[in-house]
């Protein structure tokens, strides 16, 4: 409950600053930068293997709070039991079955399809090329920046399927933020984000 008091705390304070995001691929953390300076960080996964997310300089094109992929989601046959966990929408659906889009609440697309939303996490770099959020930072990040706002995306995405936080090896580098971070807005306990 505080963390959630926190976030909205922070959203209220930030709709009044000039807010920007920084996603660090490398890293998989995503910073709400207010007036130039790093007041939230959030893990992320980003895109995989085949469906990078996109480095560059972007702004945020739209937001939709209760958005669904129209190209990714499940398909379930007509009990409504899983046939196909992570579809496309052009798979052939069982008779009686249907495909069912993801939900990607929260969103706030920068470039072409990809965009910051809330999703599961699983440690690693996973999504089609959008960067999931847990839904507490998606939703104070959705209430902190709006269409316009600069976002840059930078780093090389690990390649370790199960990423462990590590800098990958022969790749050194200090991360963009550390070790300052708002003491309002500390990271989450270690060991819960995935969830």
């Amino acid at each position: 409950m505080v963390l959630g008091l926190t976030l909205l705390f922070c959203a209220a304070v930030l709709s009044r600053a000039e807010s920007s995001v920084e996603i660090d691929l490398q890293e998989q953390r995503a910073y709400l930068l207010q007036n130039g300076r790093p007041v939230l960080a959030s893990p992320i996964s980003s895109g995989r293997h085949g469906h990078l997310t996109r480095t560059g300089s972007f702004t945020v094109l739209e937001k939709e709070r209760s958005h669904y992929s129209s190209m990714y989601g499940k398909i379930v046959d007509a009990n409504g039991n899983t046939v196909v966990a992570d579809a496309d929408a052009d798979m052939q659906v069982p008779s009686g079955g249907k495909f069912i889009p993801a939900p990607m609440h929260y969103f706030m697309r920068f470039n072409g399809g990809d965009g910051m939303h809330a999703g599961y996490l699983p440690g690693y770099p996973a999504s089609h090329g959008c960067v999931r959020m847990p839904e507490q930072y998606a939703i104070a990040f959705f209430n902190a920046v709006q269409v316009g706002t600069p976002v840059t995306v930078f780093g090389r995405t690990p390649v370790n399927r199960y990423y462990s936080g590590q800098p990958q090896p022969g790749f050194q580098r200090r991360p963009r933020f550390a070790p300052f971070m708002d003491p309002r807005f500390p990271p989450p306990p270690p060991g819960m984000w995935w969830r």
